[in-house]
């Protein structure tokens, strides 16, 4: 196992994590009303969104990158 490997790993683990943790707060606060509220909630949804580009970048869909020779 390479560093690459690691890092890929703990960035598809992490953000597997964050994203099931923001998106379980998102619902249980989804009723609460109240501007500050309403500012918290579209905070856990863009690190929700966050997490899942990170999972997505971790997996290789993102981004076009060589995996050998000069870079």
């Amino acid at each position: 196992m390479n560093a690459v490997m690691i890092e890929h790993i703990v960035a598809i683990v992490g953000g597997i994590i964050v994203a099931v943790v923001s998106a379980v707060a998102l619902k249980n606060d989804w009723k609460t009303p109240g501007m500050e509220n309403q500012v918290f909630k579209l905070m856990l949804a863009l690190l929700c969104l966050g997490a899942i580009i990170a999972i997505l970048a971790g997996a290789g869909v993102l981004g076009n990158f060589h995996q050998g020779g000069n870079a």
